[in-house]
Parts: structure tokens; C-alpha cells; sequence
């Protein structure tokens, strides 16, 4: 039996990276996916990519810092496939890279927006769908090893990511007798599209970046993140709620 079967899931951020990747497995494990992006092209993409491999998978437009689109997601779900089991709250902007003193705001009140506010406003209108239902879910927030151990001149996404978890916990102790497990995954470095382009905009050599990052001297695969958001989204994980998984090679023990 498929680790998801009959489930139906949200992922935004889901048209690149660890979103695509995770929209992919949960698919393969018998869930029906919405893939929810701000990326029209490369979402519908995504989605004709899952369906074509035998997936079920539908595409909504978000910007996940605005309410209006956020409740229309969840609303898009259900008008779709009839209810919400699962959601992984991925979508997220590049890290800063500048001290907070050097900063600008608008980037500050961008990065807030996407990175933390996006993932209140995701909980707020998934829970209030899954409190409807009145059968339970499961809710995966994706944060970052820098939401645990902070790096420099990352000042806002490493406030962002802290909040994240703070956030995971504060809901995970709200909506745990209704039956929500609320969870965190704080992914290390990831080889993603994002990292390769944060890794070149820096001029850090990713060979040599990636042994300062992992105890096993390589980066993530996304398909290893994306693991998992299913285990903690399945029946496996039924007694795990407030919790914080750390992918990341060993980085936050180093």
C-alpha cells in the first residue's frame, strides 16, 4: 500500500527544487497534489510532469504573502479533490546577504513576507479547512538548519526561519487534540536551483562549500528532503506533532 494513498496535498513552492521534488514523491505514494506556485510555467509543467508518470496533480497561482491568494488555494483545493489531508509549506525567497545594518528594507519586508508571514497564512487557512473536516491532517512547515544554527550576513531569512519553528510549535500545541499534527523540517544545504544560484551570486565554491555544510562532505538531494515531508504526512508519523526534523548531513551536531 502506498504511503499516502487517498491522501490530497498542498505543496507551494512546488514548481522547482525541494517542492517539485517532494510534489513528485507524494504523488508516486498515492496522494492527489496541488502544486501551488507563483511560477505558472514551470508549475503547470510540474504538474503535466506528475500526471504524466501515472500522478494526479492540479496547478493554482499563489503568492504565499498574500491572504486572498492563499485562502483561494486552499479553497481550489477542495473544489478539486474534496478536501485537505496534507500541506508542505515550502515556499520560500534566497537569503539575504548583507548585515542587518546594511540592509534594505524593502528586501527585509520581501524576504519577512514570503519566508514567515507566507507560512503563517498557509497555516491559518489550512488549519481553518482541516478544523472544518473535523478528520485531522498533517502539516509540514519547511524551515532551516539556520532556523537552529545561524550563519552571517543572513539576518532576516535566519529570523524568518527561526519563526518558522516557533510557529510549528506554537500551532502544534493549539490544534494537536483536533487531531493537526503540526512539524518542522529544517533542511542543511540542499542542491537546489536556488542554493546554485546563491552559491555563484556569493563566489563560493561549491565543492569546497559543501564539506563546510555536511559531516558527510556532499549536499542534499531534494529527493532526500522530500522523504521526509512524507514520512512526517503519513500514518508512520501518527505520534509526532511540534517536532523539528534536521536534514542536514550531521551540520547542526558539527
Amino acid at each position: 500500500m502506498k504511503k499516502l494513498d487517498g491522501k490530497v496535498a498542498i505543496i507551494t513552492g512546488a514548481a522547482m527544487g525541494m517542492g517539485a521534488a517532494t510534489a513528485e514523491l507524494f504523488a508516486q505514494n498515492g496522494a492527489k497534489v496541488v502544486v501551488a506556485d507563483f511560477n505558472e510555467p514551470l508549475g503547470r509543467e510540474q504538474v503535466s510532469k506528475i500526471n504524466a508518470a501515472g500522478g494526479t496533480a492540479a496547478f493554482v497561482y499563489v503568492d504565499v504573502s498574500n491572504a486572498e491568494d492563499v485562502e483561494k488555494m486552499v479553497q481550489f483545493t477542495v473544489e478539486t479533490y474534496g478536501r485537505l489531508d496534507v500541506a508542505v509549506n515550502n515556499a520560500a525567497r534566497t537569503p539575504d546577504d548583507k548585515p542587518l545594518a546594511e540592509m534594505n528594507e524593502d528586501v527585509m519586508h520581501q524576504l519577512l513576507a514570503v519566508d514567515l508571514k507566507g507560512v503563517a497564512l498557509c497555516l491559518k487557512y489550512e488549519i481553518m479547512q482541516m478544523l472544518k473536516q473535523d478528520t485531522g491532517g498533517s502539516i509540514i512547515n519547511i524551515s532551516s538548519v539556520s532556523g537552529i544554527r545561524p550563519q552571517p550576513r543572513n539576518p532576516m531569512y535566519i529570523a524568518a526561519k527561526h519563526g518558522v519553528i516557533g510557529l510549528t510549535k506554537s500551532a502544534s500545541i493549539d490544534y494537536a487534540d483536533k487531531g493537526i499534527r503540526i512539524n518542522s523540517v529544517a533542511p542543511g544545504a540542499v542542491k537546489t536551483p536556488m542554493l546554485m544560484q546563491a552559491l555563484e551570486h556569493f563566489g563560493f565554491d561549491p565543492v569546497a562549500y559543501a564539506k563546510q555544510l555536511s559531516m558527510l562532505g556532499r549536499f542534499a538531494e531534494a529527493s532526500e528532503i522530500a522523504e521526509a515531508s512524507m514520512w512526517l504526512a503519513s500514518d508512520e508519523a501518527s505520534y509526532i506533532t511540534g517536532a523539528v526534523l534536521n536534514v542536514d548531513g550531521g551540520y547542526t551536531s558539527m
